[in-house]
């Protein structure tokens, strides 16, 4: 029996490292985020959606099911490769379809998993103790069992987290996690603290140009604009093309443009103005995806996609 999915914690984008007594500071691995539950029965992992993932990662499957009965982790799952974490080969395992391709990938392509917090350990709900208490008791569990599971280093020194902030990125680290140490596990909630580099912002995509085979570009909101007035991506690489192709595949994108729309927008469809490019036509996701995107706050040039997010 699966168990119901685990409601994770979440976290607000800020442009400055914060500095206050209290608080502690994770690198942000690049990675896929991953819930850890060790039934009674066996291990079941799940992505941030809820969808389960176990299949995929039988090599952190395995690992797992050294963890007493009863215990449930949050993290991140990660490929090193070539000295740095890469987001590529994540998405690589994720996408396994079947346990013989999976095995394959788990023995060309190891995973790791980088556990910033315990939920749950030996059937005692610690949600509720603060940050500080569940860090240890994390390091405690996870420190005699070495590798695939670690815990993610930490830091209570502020400048300590600045230079791994600004020397890190070379090893696939994306920014800081910032956390309170009194702070419980804020489920559901965006009450944790997150600084990227500058460059990189998360967006919504709300649609795409071209055809549910062969998109071309995103049609994205960018949160904290003025007027969050819709922008089209820049082209996309043929491998986002087909990340988004397939992604369309496993839902209901709905009439194109929204309701009333034409297939592929046009008359009757909604548009989106685009830079150079006039009134662009553009098929309607609902719900969004997400995406990361680099993007300064000038509406030129247009948002570069660098990933989707189709695992949360």
């Amino acid at each position: 029996m699966t168990p119901p999915a685990v409601q994770v914690a979440l976290a607000a984008a800020v442009r400055t490292l914060p500095r206050a007594a209290g608080l502690a500071y994770e690198p942000k691995f690049d990675g896929h985020r991953m819930v850890v539950l060790r039934t009674e029965a066996d291990v079941v992992l799940q992505a941030r959606s809820g969808r389960i993932v176990t299949g995929a990662f039988p090599d952190l499957a395995a690992a797992a099911r050294q963890l007493p009965a009863g215990t449930v982790l949050d993290g991140e799952v990660v490929v090193w490769h070539a000295g740095r974490t890469d987001f590529a080969l994540v998405q690589r395992r994720a996408a396994a379809a079947n346990a013989a391709r999976a095995a394959l990938l788990a023995q060309s392509l190891p995973a790791s998993y980088a556990a910033f917090d315990v939920l749950e350990l030996a059937g005692v709900d610690v949600r509720a103790r603060p940050y500080e208490r569940r860090r240890a008791l994390l390091v405690d569990l996870l420190l005699p069992l070495g590798p695939p599971l670690q815990p993610v280093p930490m830091t209570t020194d502020p400048e300590l987290a600045e230079t791994w902030y600004e020397t890190l990125p070379a090893s696939g680290i994306e920014g800081l996690v910032v956390k309170r140490l009194d702070q419980p596990y804020p489920a559901g909630r965006r009450a944790w603290r997150k600084l990227r580099h500058t460059d990189v912002r998360d967006a919504a995509v709300i649609g795409y140009t071209g055809t549910p085979r062969r998109p071309l570009a995103l049609v994205l909101v960018m949160p904290g604009e003025e007027d969050e007035a819709p922008l089209v991506s820049s082209p996309l690489s043929a491998v986002l093309r087909a990340e988004l192709a397939a992604a369309v595949a496993e839902r209901d994108p709905g009439p194109a443009g929204g309701p009333g729309g034409g297939a592929g927008g046009g008359p009757g469809g909604a548009t989106v103005t685009a830079i150079g490019l006039g009134e662009v036509p553009f098929r309607l996701l609902d719900p969004p995806l997400a995406a990361e995107v680099r993007h300064s706050s000038a509406r030129h040039p247009p948002p570069e996609v660098l990933r989707l997010r189709t695992d949360l």
